[in-house]
């Protein structure tokens, strides 16, 4: 693998279009792709992410509920302070505000997505370099 591997994060939703509503009006990402269920053990899915970018979240739809826990986070390194219409916008797309830990309390806002999934908006930043041993 290299810097451009692409990853996919895959989550079940309840509701493409709250979920849609929620990471792509209110987040600000941009829709991959869309796919509709055309054969038995197919599902509708919707993928988010951004346009150009190694990565994406691929939404599938399910009648059973998605069961996250708090530890199941998706951050977003905002390096900087969270805007508060974006924190408004996510929870008016049907987002939670909640409390995740007090390291994620100082460092950002954690808001649920419609399915319970939580995202952490750092005012941090993050750099991919090596660990050092």
């Amino acid at each position: 693998m290299d810097v451009t591997t692409h990853v996919r994060l895959a989550r079940p939703s309840r509701d493409l279009t709250l979920a849609e509503r929620f990471y792509v009006e209110a987040l600000g990402l941009d829709v991959l792709y869309r796919g509709t269920a055309s054969a038995p053990g197919e599902h509708d899915l919707l993928m988010v992410g951004r346009a150009g970018g190694h990565w994406h979240l691929e939404l599938v739809a399910t009648d059973l509920p998605p069961s996250p826990s708090t530890e199941d986070l998706l951050v977003v390194y905002l390096d900087g302070p969270v805007p508060d219409d974006l924190v408004e916008r996510l929870l008016a797309a049907g987002g939670e505000r909640v409390s995740q830990s007090e390291y994620w309390d100082r460092w950002g806002v954690t808001v649920t997505d419609p399915d319970g999934y939580r995202l952490v908006l750092s005012t941090r930043g993050w750099r991919n370099t090596p660990a050092e041993g």
